[in-house]
């Protein structure tokens, strides 16, 4: 599993960053978590775990936060992590559940787009429980899917669902299993066109057609998604936890 997920990732750096650069939704989000995060923290975030990292998105908004000295971006793909700009953080090729951190070395962890993403978020969550210090936060984002204008879900009556490896409802259950947690749902417009870019991103195509090779999926994807039209909703699940 954790091969697919990288080999995944690592054929998707072009269609990650265009993603990106047309909807900062991985910016967004890491700044939006950021605010939560430091909201909660009894003491200043100055070395913090970017726990999956991607192309470094999440990793710059956290290394401009106030007083943090240190960024590890850590990401199990090591051309994802290519892309981390100098200065924005230390990329580090590694498994989320195998924290390369002394314990309490961090003042935060932060699955900014990730716990989704493994097979058993609660080995992760106990990571973080681990390398944070007695005073540190840990958050997460998780997908909750798109909504039409009509208040139905836009894979509705499709052939396929576009489904996380884990739920947002166990990336919930994992982080209370070790920490004291807040949570909320962010809400934000996009277009249908937007949605397709979304799966266009091979990793994010595999969630519709996990058994194809990248392309053949990316291409299955485009024709599932082409009806689609007009504005829609996302919604996104955010978890924010602090030592019990």
């Amino acid at each position: 599993m954790k091969d697919v997920v990288r080999a995944n990732f690592d054929d998707s750096v072009p269609a990650y960053e265009a993603y990106e650069r047309r909807t900062g939704q991985f910016e967004t989000l890491a700044r939006l978590l950021d605010a939560e995060l430091r909201a909660r923290a009894d003491a200043d975030l100055r070395t913090v775990v970017d726990a999956g990292a991607g192309t470094g998105a999440s990793s710059r908004v956290l290394a401009a936060g106030e007083r943090t000295e240190r960024v590890v971006a850590i990401d199990v793909s090591r051309e994802m992590l290519r892309a981390v700009g100098r200065g924005d953080g230390d990329p580090v090729q590694a498994d989320v559940d195998r924290l390369p951190l002394v314990d309490g070395a961090a003042d935060a962890v932060v699955f900014t787009a990730s716990l989704f993403l493994v097979p058993d978020p609660a080995i992760a969550a106990r990571e973080a429980a681990r390398v944070l210090g007695s005073e540190g936060v840990v958050g997460a984002t998780a997908p909750l899917g798109w909504v039409t204008a009509e208040g139905e879900g836009v894979f509705d009556g499709l052939e396929r669902e576009s489904r996380s490896p884990t739920g947002a409802e166990e990336v919930r259950a994992a982080l209370e299993g070790e920490f004291d947690v807040a949570t909320g749902t962010w809400r934000f417009a996009t277009t249908a066109a937007d949605v397709r870019r979304f799966h266009a991103i091979p990793a994010m195509a595999a969630r519709l057609y996990p058994r194809l090779p990248p392309a053949g999926r990316v291409e299955r994807a485009r024709e599932l998604l082409e009806p689609l039209s007009g504005t829609v909703e996302q919604r996104w699940l955010w978890v924010v936890g602090t030592p019990s």
